[in-house]
Formats: C-alpha cells, sequence, structure tokens
C-alpha cells in the first residue's frame, strides 16, 4: 500500500521583532530560541537604556574618565555636549541609547547613583551653610549656639563679619556687600572642617540639621 505523502509542518518559527537588532546577543539568542519577551517588553528595555545613557552623559567628565566607557560611545556622549538643537539631542540620545547594549550597565548604574548621593550631599551642606548664616544675622543668640556647635571657630573674625555683614543689610538696595558673602565662605568652609576633622562621626555631623540651643 502506497505511502501518503507527508504535508509540510504548519507549526510557525516565532516571529523575531526587528528591534531585536539593538539587543545584546543573549538576548537576541533568547528570541530565537522562542524565549523572546513582548514587544512592549522590548521598548521597555531599550527606553531603560537609553535613560541611563543619558544619566551617564550627564556625569562630570573626571567621572566618565573613570569608567572606562567604549571609544564610540563616549565619543558619542562627546558629541551630544556639543549638540544644541533640540531635535539634534534627541536623536543623539537615542543613538547613544542603542550603543549602551554593549556596556554593562551595573557599575554604570553604581557611577550614576553615587553621583546623585554625593550632589545631595553637597546640596544639603549649602542648605545648612545658608541656615546658620541667616541665623548669625538675626540674632546674637545663634552666636553662642554656633560657637557650641563648632568651638574651633575664630569668634573674633566671626563677630567682626556679622556686624559688618548686619551693616549691609541696613544699606539700600538688593546688593549683597563683601562681609556678607565673606561671613557665608565662613560658615561653610568652618562646616566642612567639622565634618572631616572624626572620620567616625564625619557621615552623622553631615546629616544633621543644626538648632538653636
Amino acid at each position: 500500500m502506497p505511502r501518503e505523502p507527508k504535508h509540510a509542518s504548519n507549526r510557525q518559527a516565532p516571529e523575531i521583532d526587528p528591534e531585536m537588532d539593538d539587543l545584546p546577543l543573549s538576548k537576541r539568542q533568547a528570541a530565537i530560541d522562542g524565549l523572546a519577551p513582548s514587544r512592549n517588553e522590548l521598548k521597555k528595555q531599550m527606553q531603560d537604556l537609553q535613560e541611563l545613557g543619558e544619566a551617564v552623559a550627564s556625569l562630570p567628565v573626571d567621572r566618565l574618565d573613570k569608567l572606562k566607557l567604549d571609544e564610540r560611545l563616549r565619543d558619542a556622549i562627546d558629541e551630544l555636549r556639543r549638540t544644541r538643537s533640540f531635535e539634534g539631542k534627541r536623536r543623539q540620545i537615542q543613538y547613544i541609547g542603542k550603543l549602551m547594549k554593549h556596556e554593562n550597565p551595573e557599575p554604570l548604574r553604581e557611577a550614576v547613583a553615587s553621583f546623585r548621593v554625593g550632589s545631595a550631599t553637597d546640596t544639603l551642606a549649602l542648605h545648612q551653610a545658608e541656615y546658620w548664616r541667616d541665623q548669625l544675622l538675626a540674632g546674637d543668640d545663634a552666636l553662642a549656639s554656633w560657637v557650641t556647635e563648632y568651638p574651633e571657630t575664630d569668634v573674633q573674625q566671626l563677630r567682626s563679619l556679622v556686624r559688618a555683614a548686619r551693616k549691609e543689610k541696613l544699606e539700600p538696595g538688593e546688593r549683597r556687600g563683601r562681609a556678607y558673602r565673606d561671613l557665608f565662605k565662613l560658615v561653610k568652609e568652618q562646616m566642612h572642617a567639622a565634618s572631616g576633622s572624626d572620620d567616625d562621626e564625619a557621615s552623622a555631623s553631615e546629616s544633621e540639621l543644626p538648632h538653636d540651643d
């Protein structure tokens, strides 16, 4: 009895999204094996890489140098910094996102997070210095509190700057005088010196907002 001819299987290979070309080899292989994420998941992954690339591009040059980025990615970041038009920046950021697939994202995320924490700490220290400057100008009670908090301060110099800055405030106009700026500088430098004087207490002293007694 003659055998019936075999019919071709109706099973089709999984359709590979064209956007797979922008993914690392391991993810493209997963797609070929039928384990590919959905189209929306692919877009989310590429968007995450693009956002990470933009964040990396915003880091200071000295931090970028330490990351040892791929040469093409570093060149693309430098080009982004030179680009002025909105549309040009948008296209360049997209290009950076595509180049990010060749990078290990974890060290880059850590570098971005570390920089943001440092920036937040600097901002807090700035606000603390502004707070103390304003308190010192507002009344003599703050002077005693300051000396208690920062006993290494040159009290005579501090008193002199406070008196001069108060006189400047009484003068017409919004312009801040030299004494006002010098007072802020003294306060900021003294706080910085105190925060670094004891390694065991540095992080605590930087995170506390000073209060009057």
